[in-house]
């Protein structure tokens, strides 16, 4: 099936704000196999699909708009920042890379074990200029020379937050969240009461929120916390929806009255654990589930967290008695 996204269905956007396709949409929606003692229907919305390059996942739908957002400013560096294993600046180092930017990525500590070094790895060959900030708080002390660093002339790099997520980056998620309407729309599953997802930035369930609302649909988003670095909390992702809303009407798109309320998002805090980073049982457990009943091979940082809060969201059918999707945002090639 074609879904319609945001510049077909307002087309003042194609003038103001530039997309770049890396990706084939719609993300597959399929429903999973009775888990054990897991009462509810769960599907997955699989996003580790999405990416024509050597990475995919969520990550890559936020570049879609960010890396044409930064050509357009004329920038020649994307800098930004992330955990010592992150999906997001992998994503970015080896995209931008295939379009003519540069990455320079600062990295704070977490806990390392043989995913983390795998990853690590990874960003090394993938061409991007690594600082090793260990801490938010050195990080932050380091940007003004970051940012120097990193211009080239007088031309400041592309400065993004951890996962991406600007206003310009929830578009990604935002297309996401029509897409989803779309494909119940056209019958694939029915209309599910929630949509859970990890939350490491804020930004993906932030996107959801605002893509669901504007679709009109009922779909409460569950965002699973697995980060203890950054302040996330209902209300900032509802501000982080709501600038991405505005940015949508300053670039002309004619949006319909609505608004975000607090009820349409759900954080749940008991899967992070040590810390971020940590893997845990209940993770384990869930990814061991995962993988014998579904297929699924899932991370132990963001995913098998989110999938242990599927298979405790039954207290959550009060609210609904739709079935629950599963985020799946990882995308490793």
């Amino acid at each position: 099936m074609t879904v319609p996204l945001l510049h077909d269905r307002f087309p003042a956007l194609r003038e103001t704000l530039p997309h770049l396709p890396l990706g084939a949409a719609p993300t597959p929606l399929r429903r999973l196999p009775r888990f054990p003692d897991a009462n509810a229907e769960i599907w997955i919305k699989d996003e580790g699909a999405f990416g024509d390059g050597g990475w995919g996942g969520n990550k890559v739908r936020k570049l879609e708009w960010l890396l044409p957002d930064a050509l357009r400013r004329g920038r020649r560096t994307i800098l930004t920042v992330g955990g010592l294993g992150t999906n997001w600046g992998l994503a970015t180092a080896l995209y931008a890379r295939e379009h003519g930017l540069a990455t320079a990525l600062a990295l704070v500590d977490q806990p390392v074990d043989e995913h983390v070094r795998e990853q690590l790895a990874r960003i090394r060959n993938s061409g991007a200029t690594v600082h090793f900030t260990h801490t938010v708080a050195r990080t932050v002390l380091s940007m003004p020379w970051l940012l120097a660093r990193h211009s080239t002339g007088w031309t400041p790099p592309y400065l993004l937050p951890a996962g991406g997520s600007s206003p310009v980056g929830l578009l990604g998620y935002v297309e996401v969240g029509l897409e989803l309407a779309a494909q119940v729309a056209a019958g694939i599953m029915p209309e599910p009461s929630h949509i859970v997802t990890a939350i490491g930035s804020g930004g993906t369930a932030a996107g959801l929120a605002l893509g669901l609302t504007l679709a009109g649909v009922r779909t409460r988003v569950v965002g699973v916390v697995v980060n203890d670095k950054l302040r996330l909390d209902e209300r900032g992702l509802l501000r982080a929806a709501g600038r991405t809303e505005r940015l949508l009407r300053a670039r002309g798109a004619q949006l319909p009255d609505m608004k975000l309320t607090p009820d349409r998002l759900l954080l749940v805090r008991d899967q992070l654990g040590p810390g971020y980073g940590h893997a845990t049982e209940s993770g384990r457990a869930a990814g061991a589930v995962a993988r014998e009943y579904a297929g699924l091979d899932l991370e132990p940082v963001y995913t098998a967290k989110a999938m242990a809060a599927v298979l405790d969201l039954d207290q959550l059918r009060r609210f609904g008695a739709g079935p629950i999707v599963f985020l799946h945002t990882d995308g490793p090639r």
